[in-house]
């Protein structure tokens, strides 16, 4: 049986991805990418969110060769994105999914859970945040209180602004049972 791979122009371009790398390499996704992918978001992404690429010192060279403005990110419209401005609960390595095992040989490409990556937009709280953790909430659907424990046990001893984000918290899930509340 041959692995499951994601449609293109997503496959050719890991393809190659992964074809840049010397040895084992591991990315940490989350984001349009992730959510298009093992969601059926139907919104477009352009890029390939990773929180993190192991090892680290393959991080220049994929960034230099398959980021934004890359020779791959011209070829295939599509790019890899090291995302710097996130904060997703402390614990989420022990929840991560992979994706498309074996499709790579070198290339592992590790998911969030679905709890984590709506709380990894927390921070953010754009409008297509917001809009994407009540996508996640229907289609998963997202438990009320794995959010509130995991926010409170594994993201809120770090926040800055505790106040703050303890209101967009309350407000994401007053937002998610409103939305469940309609016919």
């Amino acid at each position: 049986m041959s692995p499951k791979i994601p449609p293109e122009p997503w496959h050719a371009f890991l393809t190659e991805v992964d074809a840049l790398v010397s040895g084992e390499v591991s990315f940490h996704c989350l984001g349009g990418f992730v959510m298009q992918q093992l969601h059926d978001l139907p919104r477009p992404t352009l890029d390939v969110d990773t929180l993190s690429v192991t090892p680290k010192d393959q991080m220049t060279l994929l960034i230099e060769r398959a980021g934004k403005g890359s020779e791959l990110h011209i070829k295939h419209k599509i790019y890899l994105d090291i995302v710097t401005v996130c904060q997703p609960p402390d614990r989420y390595e022990d929840r991560l999914t992979e994706m498309f095992p074996g499709a790579y040989k070198r290339l592992r490409l590790f998911a969030l859970e679905a709890h984590d990556l709506a709380l990894a937009k927390l921070l953010r709280n754009s409008q297509r945040d917001r809009e994407d953790v009540k996508f996640l909430a229907k289609r998963v659907p997202l438990d009320i209180t794995t959010l509130s424990d995991r926010y409170a046990k594994e993201m809120r001893p770090y926040m800055a602004n505790e106040a703050r984000e303890d209101l967009t918290l309350k407000l994401w899930i007053e937002m998610i049972e409103e939305d469940r509340q309609k016919p």
